[in-house]
């Protein structure tokens, strides 16, 4: 008889918009603590650690220009070259491209937390209009790396922080963002061949499980929920999805992200089907 596939022993963490690989510290040091290898590739040109911070602060122009079709090719490479399939987790944007990647055939299991829309969804709370604004209002920044302001960051990522603790987290992990891609998965259900454009009834892709916070401000639950909806209909492929109430955007580094990150991990381990219930 063929012998059972091994589970991974690999995670790939793919940081959102405004964010670096540092976001993910807090859960990388928690899978390593379990046995696991854990990467936390960048977007092209982006530095991980603290480094990486302060240098995009300084000079932002890596990430001027930068669309979806860089990043992905790069995190494509990087996950291709591992030898073995990874579990994929991303955050926020690095949501759309597990989900663009797991649709290209790579990942063993796939968890997107947060995760922006690909094309084809159409959900657009007020909210993240709200959150996206400064950067969409102008045309202009397509081509530019766009900071984001204290205040902007507290309603978009950290609302369920105090202002000081908000900006305690802006210190630590904020960047600007490149424009480009933002523009690119704002636009993508009017443009033609978008590069967010992602396979619904793909019915050999890997397990994908939706995780949303009942607070996200930038992302809220009606985003994942939909996808996770397309995903049911049209494919057989395993799809889940979790509701985790009062979690804001910052879902990773918020009190109780270790209760998310071990629910992520498990499922990934061992996925399931359907809307799953809080345990």
């Amino acid at each position: 008889m063929p012998e059972e596939p091994s589970a991974p022993d690999t995670v790939v963490l793919i940081h959102g918009l405004w964010m670096t690989p540092l976001s993910w510290e807090h859960w990388v040091d928690r899978y390593q603590r379990r046995g696991l290898k854990v990467i936390t590739p960048g977007y092209p040109g982006i530095q991980p650690g603290e480094a990486g911070v302060a240098a995009l602060r300084e000079d932002p122009s890596p990430l001027a220009g930068l669309g979806v079709r860089d990043v992905l090719d790069h995190l494509a490479e990087v996950i291709g070259g591992l030898g073995t399939k990874p579990v994929i987790m991303g955050h926020s944007f690095g949501g759309a491209f597990v989900q663009l990647l797991l649709d290209a055939g790579y990942g063993a299991a796939g968890v997107s937390i947060d995760g922006a829309a690909v094309k084809g969804v159409k959900a657009l709370p007020f909210s993240e209009i709200k959150s996206t604004f400064p950067v969409l209002h102008n045309p202009a920044n397509r081509k530019r790396a766009v900071p984001i302001a204290p205040k902007e960051f507290h309603y978009a990522f950290t609302n369920n922080l105090t202002e000081e603790q908000s900006q305690a987290v802006f210190d630590r992990y904020a960047v600007p963002v490149s424009g480009r891609i933002l523009f690119q998965g704002g636009l993508a259900n009017f443009t033609a061949d978008a590069d967010t454009t992602y396979n619904f009834a793909n019915d050999d892709r890997a397990p994908l499980l939706f995780i949303s916070g009942g607070n996200d401000h930038i992302l809220p639950p009606a985003v994942q929920r939909e996808n996770y909806d397309k995903n049911v209909k049209h494919s057989t492929a395993t799809t889940a999805y979790r509701l985790f109430d009062g979690r804001c955007h910052y879902t990773c580094g918020e009190d109780g992200w270790e209760e998310v990150a071990d629910f992520a991990l498990e499922w990934a381990l061992n996925p399931t089907p359907g809307e799953l219930a809080k345990r």
